[in-house]
């Protein structure tokens, strides 16, 4: 009996430490996951989660999320589907099986299996669309464009106090709506691998730092190798050679940390 009141009380004492490693921080933490796909993982800096996309393999997604989140959550604070494509679609299908969201944001509202799991949890559901601002528990995210078609996407703009994230996969459609952060710096980047990184929108931009993402595909790629993409930022990242991307910031200072795969 002894014994047994004396693995309990060690098991006590583990959960109790693990839940204060992973109690919040108070900052902001923008993490680009290493999936198939795009999958973006956002921890405000009250401590709640908003998943971005979600990649095409569940699986690979539900071991990112297990990683950062703690063990003991079920609840996201939001999830954004800003195109309903095999690169975001099915790793967030994957992630409503087993959280849930207090909001669902989508570009097109899907139909089948998504709408299904928002309906069984009585989850509402908005259309994304250009001038929408969500409190993020101390961070706002910024719907800067949506747009339709092949070329579209979403262009969304993270802030906490001074650190900008812009994350920018809506296609040459989304460019225009670049002009309203002329002249501004943007902390992290997110941005297509097979875009052109020549794009005018972006030479007025002060970037520091770009995370390029994999879930755009363009019928002709962007060929620029890393060197000559270096014009952007002083900073690059890539998923596939960094793994995890990890923006951490109190709002004034910001941190970049990798994971390698």
């Amino acid at each position: 009996m002894r014994q047994r009141a004396f693995f309990i009380a060690i098991l006590i004492g583990a959960l109790i430490t693990i839940a204060w490693l992973q109690r919040p921080d108070g900052k902001l933490h923008v993490i680009l996951l290493p999936t198939a796909g795009d999958a973006i993982l956002i921890q405000s800096p009250a401590g709640s989660f908003t998943l971005i996309d979600g990649g095409r393999d569940p699986t690979d997604l539900a071991v990112a999320l297990g990683t950062y989140l703690p063990f003991w959550q079920r609840h996201l604070a939001a999830i954004v589907l800003t195109r309903a494509v095999e690169h975001n679609l099915p790793g967030q299908l994957g992630a409503l099986r087993r959280y849930r969201p207090a909001l669902a944001l989508a570009q097109t509202l899907p139909k089948g299996e998504w709408r299904d799991l928002m309906e069984g949890m009585a989850t509402p559901v908005r259309q994304l669309q250009a001038g929408q601002q969500i409190n993020l528990g101390g961070a706002r995210l910024r719907v800067l464009a949506t747009n339709d078609g092949d070329d579209g996407g979403a262009v969304l703009l993270i802030e906490y106090r001074a650190t900008r994230v812009l994350i920018h996969n809506g296609g040459s459609a989304g460019d225009a709506a670049l002009a309203a952060l002329a002249g501004h710096t943007i902390d992290l980047l997110i941005y297509p691998w097979q875009r052109p990184i020549t794009t005018p929108a972006l030479r007025d931009l002060h970037i520091r730092a770009v995370a390029f993402s994999a879930g755009f595909e363009a019928d002709d790629p962007a060929l620029a190798s890393f060197y000559e993409r270096r014009q952007l930022a002083p900073h690059l990242y890539h998923p596939k050679l960094d793994g995890a991307i990890h923006l951490i910031s109190d709002g004034r200072r910001v941190t970049i940390t990798t994971q390698p795969p």
